[in-house]
């Protein structure tokens, strides 16, 4: 059985809190940075359970170091690109992700040699959203876990970097995103959601459960469980925005995608609601769930509105209008949500609008105001809301990515 503690983080005096992190179109939280680890040390209490090869302890511990140094060098995680000079070099995203990868054969050693070595070696990780703590346990399992929290967490990184305007160079000089970074982000966003999932069916499982009650909130199932949702949620509103763009789309492909949006914000606001995430970066990340899902809302609303609107009864034309009233609604609290979020510590900035949230800031004011007088009869939210009819409930089409650990590194075949 692992153990685990938190302890003052010691190292030399406080981080620098974040006050501007720049812009953001996908949320990402602090970094978790693993902390250094005298495997040398450890191994000499093992004995004849212990690692025979000095080799391997030496592979393993390079290739932690390695990791240690890169994430301390890129946290907190930009949201601009850049490149910081470490001693290993030029380190990227890109890098520290490739270092994880690496480590992670020669890990699956420890994890997949059971009582023998999974609880013979602690692991420390600290967090940049708590400066004032860091996380130990003596458990091979915790270490997969944060490792494949942290792949994901660059990830999402990688697909903002992607998802952030860029000035275009053409006549209308307009911000936007171009079709390749879109499609890059999607298999970003799917792999990330792949390490999750893999993470809360196959690793969670693994930790005792004093271990599991224990965990970081960051490491909680339902906050992995969120972030896997989000994933999946930003590749609907791709894809929505790319149907919007699309003359071939229907109004039914793209209610379709609106609905699906609001259950995947939905879901996900679901399984972090009862969590203990009020400070910090914790309350900025169900700020932000909280804005696309008020927005999914107004998107859907609007599509279904549209379709209603097409009938020829007087029932669909009263729940065509009651539909738009209800996305104009949305589309205000949106608007105070996004706000929010971005003015929550550590401050960000609102990236120019594009994709979905640029068509409906454009479109419901406009066709709303073509069908009614705003000022005389949008004037009670909650009658509004009560007035709004029901969303057709269509099936989530989407899946994460099907994640595989690696093969266990040959080096453990001889030891």
């Amino acid at each position: 059985m692992g153990c685990f503690f938190s302890t003052p983080n010691d190292s030399g005096g406080r981080r620098r809190k974040l006050r501007n992190v720049g812009e953001i179109a996908v949320f990402v939280p602090g970094l978790r940075i693993p902390k250094p680890v005298d495997f040398f040390d450890q191994v000499t209490t093992l004995g004849d359970h212990g690692l025979s090869s000095r080799s391997l302890v030496e592979r393993l511990s390079a290739l932690r170091t390695r990791i240690v140094v890169m994430a301390g060098q890129e946290a907190p995680m930009p949201t601009k690109p850049r490149r910081a000079a470490t001693q290993h070099g030029g380190s990227t995203l890109a890098d520290l992700q490739q270092a994880l990868e690496d480590y992670l054969p020669v890990l699956l050693g420890l994890v997949q040699n059971g009582n023998q070595l999974q609880n013979k070696f602690q692991f420390s990780w600290g967090n940049q959203e708590d400066d004032a703590e860091e996380t130990s346990m003596w458990n091979s399992w915790y270490e997969l876990l944060s490792v494949l929290h942290l792949m994901t967490m660059i990830s999402l990184s990688q697909a903002n970097l992607l998802l952030l305007p860029k000035k275009s160079t053409g006549e209308d000089y307009q911000s936007k995103v171009s079709e390749d970074c879109k499609r890059d982000s999607i298999d970003i966003f799917l792999k990330a959601a792949g390490y999750l999932d893999f993470a809360v069916h196959h690793v969670l499982p693994q930790l005792p459960n004093q271990l599991r009650k224990e965990l970081p909130v960051d490491l909680e199932e339902g906050v992995l469980r969120a972030f896997c949702l989000q994933a999946l949620g930003q590749v609907v509103d791709i894809q929505l925005g790319m149907a919007i763009d699309s003359v071939k789309a229907t109004l039914a492909v793209k209610r379709r995608f609106a609905c699906e949006l609001v259950k995947y914000w939905n879901q996900a606001q679901e399984n972090i609601q009862e969590l203990p995430l009020e400070n910090g970066w914790a309350a900025k990340h169900k700020l932000f769930i909280q804005w696309k899902y008020v927005e999914a809302k107004a998107a859907a609303y609007y599509f279904h509105g549209l379709i209603l609107d097409e009938g020829n009864t007087e029932g669909c034309n009263e729940m065509a209008v009651a539909a738009l009233r209800a996305a104009y609604e949305f589309l205000k609290q949106s608007k105070k949500a996004c706000e929010s979020f971005h003015m929550t510590n550590p401050l960000s900035r609102i990236p120019p609008l594009w994709g979905t949230s640029k068509y409906l800031s454009e479109k419901i004011p406009k066709d709303i105001s073509s069908r009614m007088q705003i000022n005389r009869d949008l004037h009670n939210h909650e009658l509004i809301l009560q007035m709004a009819p029901e969303l057709p409930d269509f099936a989530l089409s989407l899946n994460p990515d099907d994640y595989q650990l690696p093969s266990v590194d040959s080096s453990w075949i001889d030891n």
